[in-house]
């Protein structure tokens, strides 16, 4: 086996691959929002907080990020605090990690690395905050993340709560439907729209139980073929989402600035996102944190149902 080989770059925690190898329940978190989506201190202290959710559910946390070339599957303290306190820490897409690995570079990972990452090491379920999708002025800018067909390729379960709501949710679903990718609304007929519990957008199939949701996976097991995610969408709760008139409000001011600032492609989304946190000061960030603690709370128990 060569020295590059898939097996021997991953780095997996001892206590993950313990886990894997007892077929105890393990979820995987990015480590984007550790380095890139929240201010230092409160970044490392939600990373903290994010594993102790997952661990009293009765799984095992896997924050997955790239340090010095080599992916980790699972960090210690002094690697969670490295990722959450150094400068200069890239964001890295799946088709990101190849140039990484090779520079021996260090970076976060965001859904798509995450999601290829976690698969890679025999992980089933991965919790994050919301998904990339389709941009808003698609047919101009033909603008969408790598998320959606790093989806269409690997067989995990993404509990989110949806995707950002700076962007094209209804094109979005249509993707998803397209690539091929299971849509599953957690005690929802609609889809989540992150800040928000809803996005106004229905969904086809709805499970009322962490049960159903692992039966689903199960199914996906049985039946085979092209591996494919199946997007588990959790509502924020109606008590912590983002004010919808101030949602409504700010998006709609922060789209036109965009447009008279001439703000273009990759940038159009951290413009708007930050548009958001400094025009509702700072509440569309805790309506993201409320969402990812509760999407890695349900993780931890369909993890332990579908392990079960």
């Amino acid at each position: 086996m060569s020295e590059m080989s898939g097996e021997r770059l991953l780095v997996v925690s001892d206590e993950v691959r313990e886990a894997l190898d007892r077929g105890r329940p393990v979820v995987a978190l990015e480590s984007t929002i550790i380095a890139h989506g929240l201010p230092r201190p409160r970044n490392l202290e939600v990373a903290e907080e994010l594993e102790a959710v997952v661990r009293a559910g009765g799984a095992v946390p896997a924050t997955i990020a790239v340090l010095d070339g080599r992916p980790h599957v699972g960090l210690d303290k002094e690697q969670l605090t490295r990722v959450a306190c150094e400068d200069g820490l890239r964001k890295l897409g799946h088709r990101d990690l190849a140039p990484a690995i090779a520079a021996g570079a260090g970076g976060a990972t965001t859904v798509s690395a995450t999601a290829f990452l976690a698969a890679r090491a025999g992980i089933r379920v991965f919790a994050t905050g919301g998904l990339g999708g389709v941009h808003r002025q698609w047919t101009r800018s033909q603008d969408e993340s790598a998320d959606l067909h790093l989806l269409a390729k690997v067989r995990i379960a993404v509990v989110c709560a949806g995707v950002k709501s700076v962007l094209d949710v209804p094109a979005t679903l249509q993707r998803l439907e397209t690539l091929g990718v299971g849509v599953l609304g957690f005690r929802t007929t609609e889809f989540p729209g992150f800040y928000l519990s809803g996005s106004g957008e229905p969904v086809d199939w709805t499970a009322g139980s962490a049960a159903e949701v692992a039966g689903v996976l199960r199914a996906q097991d049985a039946l085979g073929g092209p591996p494919s995610a199946l997007v588990v969408a959790n509502p924020v709760p109606v008590a912590e989402q983002l004010d919808p008139a101030l949602h409504d409000r700010v998006l709609a001011e922060a789209l036109a600035a965009c447009a008279r600032d001439g703000v273009t492609g990759q940038a159009v989304t951290p413009f708007l996102l930050d548009h958001l946190v400094r025009h509702t000061d700072g509440a569309s960030l805790e309506a993201n944190v409320a969402a990812v603690r509760g999407n890695a709370r349900l993780a931890a128990e369909i993890a332990g149902a579908y392990a079960a």
